[in-house]
């Protein structure tokens, strides 16, 4: 549309400078009728639903310039109006596909046991699935529905639903929802609910409900325009009643069309956009740079999000004689031929204490439960309590049987003596505290810390960084809950978050930000600003930059609107054309432009 305006302006101007004036404004005419006219419903439409901003005066603009057969300054209108509309889609960017990511990641198919003696496997869509059905879910697959183990043990990755890094161990009685993947052995599952209203799909519904129920962001030229249109009309009555003249009135809307207001906020935008990029953040929205400098609670999620999101090993115990630091050293020689993730922190632990790695030999790996094998003529077992202990002498279980304090670790038994333990725990990224005087400083009120996690861990990370309201053991529909209550309670809030789990709370916040160093997925998608790399501190610097570009949108705002005012005094006493008006607009507006890109730099 700007293009196809600019495209008519030059073919008229061209047809003007070979002497055929008449030419030039038919041409002039015909293209402002059929340029204008989608301006001109456009507003139409608007003003049936109430919405009286920035069109309306450009949409005048044209209509008059039809009448009184004056295309070129209408032309100019179009062309500034349907720059600015282009302008403000492309600082929008594309519409989320939030919900099409999560329900295309959905899982598709069940295997149903059935049979007399329930071995025989079919395969069928997890729409089919009833509640009871005995499901078989291999590893590396995704449970299809809400269930609870029946057989097998395995470890299951929640992540995507809790947050939280550390796998589940799933054995008889435990209830897995759906959405978690099987990391290493297959599980036999009772379904306790259909696909559609497990909790995968209750996650897909969060955050379709919680984009439609976001409220539209009102322009910030929009809100100067509910004041400047009014006026603009009311020079207009002036300059007709005191010269009868309609070209002093289409003067006074060509110098009035408020091309400041349509231009300085997207370009300021753009230039913001541009800038974040370079420091790379993506933000996906216009109106989320304008939301973000807006906010004033911020909600962060935990696992990943303040904490770095894998295991690590914490501390190493010793339960007899054996110095830890040798415990550490038999653990990572055996751990050294496995490919779980607890393995590779214990390997990464021993490298980082810079204790040299034994070899090991006869390794063997119950996957999920543990790792045995030979070190320097000593058997080595390392893993869950059940597995170490079918090597361990019964005389000596009793000095484990004492540690039973929540938390995850792996026991060590050496030669059928438990030796020790190693404890794993999610390490706080580095800079925190600072972070969060940083956001108090830029004006943030409040911050909440909402987890999966249990209250007691969550709300120790909560003190250790400085929160003061801390909640844990939250589902995705907890957090949204959390947010939405703040939100209609009129608070102006952003949630940072980096899981599957945050999606739907992202959706429902004025502006979510998602931490999507290592791809994002679902999360990215929510998100309105997407942080590519592994630092949550960035979000200080995306509310400062957010700031200054709204503040440098609406310096650009002000003054042109202060001289487009004057313009309009000038041009209702007749001594401006509406041509000229025309000419002075575009002068006006490259002033603006030039100012907005200011956000760039």
């Amino acid at each position: 549309m700007p293009a196809a305006a600019l495209a008519w302006l030059v073919v008229g101007f061209v047809a003007w400078l070979l002497e055929s004036t008449d030419v030039a404004n038919r041409i002039w005419l015909v293209g402002l009728i059929v340029l204008g006219m989608p301006v001109v419903l456009q507003t139409v439409r608007q003003a049936v639903r109430g919405q009286f901003a920035t069109d309306l005066v450009a949409m005048l603009a044209v209509v008059v310039a039809v009448v009184l057969v004056r295309p070129l300054a209408g032309l100019v209108v179009v062309l500034m109006q349907t720059g600015g509309e282009a302008l403000d889609e492309y600082a929008e960017g594309r519409a989320s596909a939030a919900v099409r990511a999560l329900e295309e990641d959905a899982p598709r198919i069940a295997h149903r046991l059935r049979g007399v003696d329930e071995t025989e496997v079919g395969d069928l869509p997890v729409e089919a699935v009833e509640a009871g059905d005995l499901l078989l879910v291999r590893p590396g697959e995704m449970v299809p529905c809400d269930g609870i183990v029946v057989d097998g043990f395995s470890h299951v990755d929640t992540s995507r639903l809790t947050g939280e890094p550390l796998p589940l161990e799933a054995q008889d009685g435990v209830t897995l929802l759906s959405g978690s993947l099987n990391l290493e052995s297959a599980l036999t599952i009772r379904a306790t609910a259909v696909a559609g209203e497990s909790q995968y799909a209750r996650i897909v519904e969060l955050v379709r409900s919680a984009q439609a129920s976001k409220a539209p962001l009102q322009r910030l030229a929009d809100r100067y325009a509910v004041w400047f249109t009014p006026i603009t009309l009311f020079v207009c009555a002036l300059a007709f009643a005191a010269s009868r003249d309609w070209d002093r009135v289409l003067a006074v809307l060509v110098v009035a069309t408020p091309c400041p207001l349509i231009l300085a906020t997207p370009v300021a935008i753009i230039g913001g956009v541009n800038r974040a990029a370079r420091a790379h953040v993506v933000v996906r929205t216009g109106g989320a740079m304008e939301q973000l400098a807006a906010a004033r609670v911020a909600i962060f999620d935990k696992t990943g999000t303040l904490t770095v999101g894998t295991p690590e090993v914490s501390r190493v115990v010793s339960l007899g004689a054996m110095p830890e630091q040798e415990i550490l050293r038999l653990a990572a020689a055996v751990e050294n031929h496995s490919g779980h993730l607890l393995g590779r922190s214990i390997v990464s632990a021993a490298g980082t204490a810079g204790i040299p790695l034994a070899n090991a030999d006869q390794v063997i790996e119950d996957a999920g439960r543990g790792v045995r094998g030979e070190v320097a003529g000593r058997i080595v077992s390392v893993g869950a309590r059940s597995f170490v202990a079918t090597g361990a002498r019964e005389s000596e279980a009793a000095s484990a049987n004492g540690v039973r304090e929540p938390g995850l670790r792996a026991f060590v038994v050496v030669d059928g003596k438990w030796e020790g333990y190693i404890e794993f725990a999610d390490k706080l990224r580095d800079g925190l505290p600072t972070f969060f005087r940083q956001l108090r400083q830029l004006g943030i009120t409040r911050t909440l810390l909402l987890s999966g996690d249990s209250t007691s861990h969550t709300m120790a990370v909560a003190k250790e960084v400085g929160i003061a309201d801390a909640r844990g053991e939250l589902l995705p529909g907890d957090k949204v809950a959390v947010v939405n209550e703040l939100v209609n309670a009129g608070e102006r809030v952003l949630m940072v978050g980096d899981g599957t789990n945050d999606a739907p709370a992202l959706s429902a916040a004025n502006v979510g930000i998602a931490l999507a160093a290592h791809g994002g997925g679902i999360t990215a998608e929510a998100a309105d600003v997407v942080i590519l790399t592994d630092d949550v501190t960035r979000v200080a610097d995306m509310i400062r930059l957010s700031r200054r570009t709204l503040r440098i949108a609406r310096q650009s705002i002000r003054v042109g609107l202060g001289l487009s005012a004057l313009a309009m005094v000038v041009a209702a006493l007749g001594y401006i054309t509406p041509v000229v008006g025309a000419a002075l607009q575009e002068a006006l507006d490259v002033a603006v432009i030039l100012n907005a890109l200011r956000t760039s730099r």
